[in-house]
């Protein structure tokens, strides 16, 4: 092997790789960073007993490393939103087991960026070979990469993987000079409503605190905490992510989070998370103590959209679901993943599913963009 050659392993740790080295392919993405990636594992949040075993594919050239894949084992379904339940049942009916599969992911994130990381075309073409030795090698049920960005996408495609459609919300900034000049640019009605729902929170005795990640206090992060652990449990669910998750990424990178947090009389009633970069915020966790009509939109999405404004951050990801946000004046953007399917049967069954499921998403979108609450659109 000569000293040009490249070499794919398969590394059990996000640790074991050069931070600066993994950073300087993810382009400044927040949550592919080495340090949120690392933080996940140091806190338990990922790893032994959470279903989340990493199994990262790294490419090197000359000891650099040149390209690589987030990826896990997975011993069940959630925590990704690609829904694929019904794959299992079904599985489970015949008398095949669909778990462990291969999932490359950003843990807990249903957020579109790229999944191989890699500048070079041939490294990337690599890379999907070696997802497909991986399910092989191990026996494994499927390979599924969710949500890559469009290039990635592309080669996916051409490798021959099932897509699948999706849809999500976003926000774009168009250079608005303040939050009123935005709302301007909706419909009367929208308009209307927006102002009503502040005018509501305001009237609550509502004020709030818009923290960068550098000046979050403790106790701050112990109440977001908080927050986070009691959303959960108004659905009947357990958390995640661990509170040593949250003390990791504060300290390890704290120039990508904003932390909202809410008060009446300075008491604090509510909080949110979001990551940003340059280019976009990433709204990802909420939750309150007390209920105050229209605080939800106001700490998710008003403050949230103000901060862009402010910073010249020009897209804002909502996140999943939500059809309320369009009369936020998010629009619907497509969303994807793609899908290796070892057995051919299942292969064929489900490769009919999604061509039925996806004439239903362009449907779905479709009337979600004649709803869409700008003017122009009236």
């Amino acid at each position: 092997m000569d000293d040009s050659a490249q070499t794919v392993q398969i590394i059990g740790s996000i640790k074991a790789v050069v931070a600066d080295q993994w950073n300087a392919l993810t382009a400044g993405m927040p949550l592919l960073s080495h340090a949120f990636l690392s933080a996940l594992e140091s806190s338990r949040s990922v790893g032994d007993g959470t279903g989340w075993t990493p199994c990262i594919i790294v490419i090197e050239q000359q000891d650099v490393l040149i390209g690589a894949v987030p990826l896990y084992i997975k011993t069940h379904s959630y925590g990704e939103y690609v829904f694929d339940w019904a794959w299992a049942d079904a599985y489970q009916q015949n008398g095949i087991n669909y778990y462990p599969k291969l999932l490359a992911a950003i843990p807990f994130s249903p957020i579109t960026s790229a999944r191989l990381l890699a500048d070079q075309l041939g490294t990337k073409r690599l890379l999907i070979d070696a997802l497909g030795s991986i399910m092989q090698t191990h026996g494994l049920s499927s390979a599924h990469v969710l949500f890559p960005d469009e290039p990635d996408a592309s080669l996916l495609a051409e490798a021959g993987w099932m897509k699948r459609n999706g849809v999500q919300f976003r926000w774009e900034n168009a250079n608005y000079p303040s939050f009123e000049s935005f709302l301007q640019t909706l419909s009367h009605n929208k308009r209307k409503k927006i102002h009503q729902e502040r005018k509501k929170v305001a009237q609550a005795g509502v004020s709030c605190r818009l923290i960068k990640g550098a000046d979050a206090t403790q106790a701050d992060w112990d109440f977001f905490y908080q927050c986070y652990c009691m959303t959960y449990q108004e659905h009947r669910s357990t958390p995640y992510l661990t509170r040593a998750f949250f003390d990791a990424i504060g300290h390890a990178m704290p120039q990508q989070i904003l932390l909202i947090v809410a008060e009446i009389a300075g008491e604090k009633i509510a909080s949110t998370l979001s990551f940003y970069d340059e280019n976009t915020l990433y709204g990802r966790y909420w939750g309150a103590t007390q209920f105050v009509s229209g605080l939800h939109f106001e700490l998710c999405y008003y403050q949230a959209q103000q901060f862009c404004i402010a910073e010249n951050i020009q897209y804002f990801e909502g996140g999943a679901q939500g059809e309320h946000k369009l009369a936020r004046g998010f629009t619907p953007r497509p969303t994807c993943s793609y899908h290796r399917i070892a057995h051919p049967d299942f292969e064929l069954a489900i490769q009919d599913f999604l061509a039925r499921e996806a004439a239903g998403v362009a449907a779905y979108t479709s009337e979600l963009e004649e709803r869409v609450p700008f003017k122009s659109a009236s």
